[in-house]
């Protein structure tokens, strides 16, 4: 598959699954993110799949750097919504080491729909020294409901 299809299946994709949490439906876990904008100030949304661990609530961006990671690194009170259900977070960025068992929990969960975005030979199978390389370009957060 070439990057422009690929391109062109994942915007497809998020817009479905985009669709369906607006109707109170949650593809696989997946939920709508809500952050504001650093420049703009208005509402913008996106699908994320969250990840519950040891009790804690995460987000990894799986396409690195993204816009609604610089939102959340600018103001980090966000919103996570599927349909009229939703809950307010703060989100704290987790670094290095912290982040490694998150990271593989989200590789093994969520692999299948994000393990493209990832370096080759990146998985859940990877070493610490390997994922906790990975965090730099695909950041993680905990979230702190309010």
């Amino acid at each position: 598959m070439s990057v422009q299809e690929l391109d062109r299946s994942t915007r497809i994709f998020n817009v479905i699954v985009k669709r369906l949490s607006r109707l109170g439906v949650s593809a696989f876990g997946a939920k709508e993110l809500v952050v504001t904008g650093r420049k703009s100030g208005k509402s913008h949304s996106t699908p994320v799949n969250p990840l519950r661990l040891e009790g804690q609530l995460y987000l990894v961006a799986p396409r690195g750097q993204t816009q609604w990671v610089k939102n959340v690194r600018h103001d980090p009170r966000i919103t996570l919504r599927t349909g009229r259900s939703e809950a307010s977070y703060t989100a704290h960025e987790v670094h290095d080491d912290s982040a490694v068992p998150v990271m593989r929990q989200y590789m093994k969960r969520w692999a299948w729909e994000v393990g493209k975005f990832f370096p080759e030979g990146v998985s859940a199978k990877s070493t610490d020294a390997e994922l906790a390389a990975v965090v730099v370009d695909h950041p993680v957060f905990r979230l702190e409901r309010i």
